[in-house]
């Protein structure tokens, strides 16, 4: 049990215990706030709650619980691994995390079995620490981290936009520009609930790309963010009138090479190992489909 005595009028409750105590997380303070973990005062208080001085905050943060979801014994393509950290090359089609009626074939159940008891414990419960994620179909690179430190550290990079994460796409019709920045806020979509769309009122979300190479109908891209929101590429190139081959949700998905699923890959990552500091650059090859794919677009006279 941890206490903190308020020195400060008018922060977000989460805010402030996030400032005060940097081995949380704020999505992991959001958490214990939601599950009655942290108390103002000995009661309740809602995540928008503002501090004032003189309140006593106290902070349980729960043993951890053993999971319910299985490890399996799931090949995977591991790019880098030690101690702290794995960073795998997600495939196609791989879900990130279990959710009710897919709770098998996940890349958590995989990494479950590679790293036995050595699991993160944010949240009060033993997992992986999953502290980004892919689409499933995007490909490409992903951290995973295999305890709190490590966990916290990645975490606090991302937020504060310190981990550089480069995308492949290809994507349909030719881009007038070179290279082009799209800032456009995403929000939830109010006429689909499970897809996003840019709104006024959305969560600011920056996209630069290149390009690449560029074909009679199509355009190789290079991507950059600077923001993580759900879906954003997707979004912002679809929003452009370039959606991504492929794409069924935010274009009809059909193409003339029979692909189902967005050709996005997220090709490189840049950041500092999250403990010993050292700077990182891990980068996965195009999956086979996609350079058979350029390949014939290559080929074409």
């Amino acid at each position: 049990m941890e206490n903190i005595v308020v020195d400060t009028d008018n922060m977000r409750l989460d805010a402030y215990i996030s400032k005060k105590n940097e081995n949380i997380s704020r999505t992991n303070i959001q958490r214990l706030i939601e599950n009655g973990n942290i108390l103002v005062n000995g009661e309740e208080r809602k995540i928008s709650y503002k501090v004032q001085i003189g309140d006593n905050i106290s902070i349980n943060i729960p043993d951890p619980k053993e999971t319910k979801i299985k490890a399996e014994e799931i090949p995977l393509d591991i790019i880098y691994e030690d101690n702290d950290i794995i960073v795998v090359n997600k495939p196609k089609g791989m879900v990130v995390h279990p959710a009710s009626g897919n709770l098998e074939g996940t890349l958590v159940n995989a990494i479950m079995s590679i790293c036995k008891d050595s699991l993160s414990g944010i949240g009060g419960e033993i997992r992986p620490g999953i502290v980004h994620r892919l689409d499933k179909d995007t490909s490409g690179l992903l951290i995973v981290a295999k305890n709190d430190l490590a966990h916290i550290n990645m975490s606090n990079q991302i937020k504060n936009r310190q981990v550089k994460k480069i995308y492949i796409a290809l994507v349909r019709g030719n881009i007038n520009e070179e290279e082009a920045t799209i800032n456009m806020p995403i929000g939830r979509s109010t006429k689909d609930r499970k897809k996003m769309a840019v709104r006024k009122d959305g969560k600011e979300a920056i996209t630069h790309f290149k390009v690449l190479k560029r074909y009679s109908n199509y355009t190789l891209l290079q991507l950059k963010i600077d923001t993580g929101r759900t879906h954003q590429i997707r979004v912002h190139l679809s929003e452009i009138g370039h959606p991504v081959v492929g794409d069924i949700v935010y274009s009809n998905g059909k193409n003339e090479f029979g692909v189902q699923g967005q050709m996005l890959h997220a090709k490189s990552l840049d950041f500092k190992h999250p403990i010993t500091n050292k700077q990182m650059h891990l980068e996965a090859e195009l999956p086979d489909y996609f350079k058979e794919v350029l390949n014939k677009l290559d080929n074409r006279k």
